[in-house]
């Protein structure tokens, strides 16, 4: 569904130039759900514009549902959905016309746009908004209306940017279940950057992590959690005494990590942390250190970043866009009719 072969794009801020994405290689499959996680201005959204054909890379290629983002964007723009960070309806607009409208643009007719639009307010919710104007609409219920307004031409790939940002946790919630269902149903392709890390541990089957422009780290969430961060051990000692003696024996594990000593508190990283704890508490026993409590946490993707980055995927600050300038002109492009 995306293949992407050294795609770059620059950027000149003031007299400088920029480079956003520096040598994208990807491939997602058909059916996959793909997060794509990175610190703010690390070239998340930058590479979903040049995805669907919204700005133009400076270098590279790439195919979007079987057609090249640059030598043919009106197919690709007929093949995706896409949601972005800002909400897509118009503020007078009454919900259901507005989908209705949408499905138009895509060349629907207004019989098939209608019932398909009934179908997605009825899966999403929004049958008995369906007189409101977008404007009166809660946060929550206008990001649904854009998923709505993403799918109403039934995609085969659908690209969301950052689709939950702002929302209740219970209204995060709902989307999400709203997005498994209609992806259950039509078999969608989705492509989604987020910076609620829970999200994507427990949504999607494939995380892809960027990092000043380039991919650093591409598997499931549980390998990135396995194999990049490991298991947190935590040991309590009866004293400071005990607990430098107890990094000395947690050392000699397969396979220990970042061994710290706090007080009388022994913290260590490993592969296996629920598997490992029994044999290092029988190794304790032994040289008659006295371990008072113990606790195996697993690691979260946040860890990973911070493995990987040196940095929280919180942290960091936003390239303001409107103070950078392509330099590359973009071309225009016809919406898909």
């Amino acid at each position: 569904m995306i293949h992407a072969e050294g795609l770059t794009r620059e950027f000149r801020v003031g007299k400088e130039t920029v480079q956003a994405v520096r040598g994208l290689n990807l491939d997602v499959q058909e059916g996959e759900l793909v997060a794509f996680l990175g610190p703010n201005g690390a070239g998340k959204s930058t590479s979903l514009r040049m995805l669907t054909t919204l700005l133009v890379p400076t270098s590279g290629t790439a195919t979007v549902a079987g057609f090249d983002v640059v030598a043919d964007p009106a197919s690709v723009r007929q093949r995706i959905g896409y949601v972005g960070q800002g909400h897509g309806a118009a503020d007078d607009q009454q919900v259901r016309d507005e989908v209705v409208t949408q499905g138009r643009i895509y060349g629907m007719s207004r019989t098939d746009a209608a019932a398909r639009t009934d179908e997605l307010i009825d899966s999403l919710e929004l049958t008995s908004l369906a007189k409101r104007k977008a404007s009166t609409l809660s946060g929550g219920q206008r990001r649904r209306l854009d998923v709505a307004i993403g799918m109403v031409h039934a995609p085969r790939l659908l690209f969301l940017d950052e689709p939950s940002t702002g929302l209740d946790p219970q209204s995060r919630a709902n989307l999400w279940e709203h997005l498994v269902r209609l992806r259950e149903q039509h078999g969608t392709t989705i492509f989604l950057t987020t910076h609620y890390l829970e999200e994507a541990d427990a949504m999607a089957e494939r995380v892809l992590v960027i990092d000043e422009g380039r991919v650093i780290a591409d598997g499931s969430p549980e390998e990135l959690k396995a194999g990049m961060a490991g298991d947190l051990i935590t040991i309590g000692t009866s004293s400071p005494a005990d607990a430098s003696r107890a990094a000395m024996v947690a050392g000699r594990l397969d396979s220990p990590r970042e061994i710290t000593i706090d007080g009388s508190t022994v913290r260590l990283r490993t592969v296996g942390g629920a598997t490992a704890l029994p044999g290092l508490l029988r190794a304790l026993d032994a040289v008659d250190v006295n371990a008072v409590s113990a606790e195996v946490k697993r690691p979260t993707l946040d860890d990973v970043f911070l493995e990987l980055t040196g940095r929280s995927l919180r942290d960091a600050g936003d390239i303001v866009a409107d103070s950078i300038k392509p330099t590359q002109t973009a071309q225009t492009l016809e919406v898909a009719s």
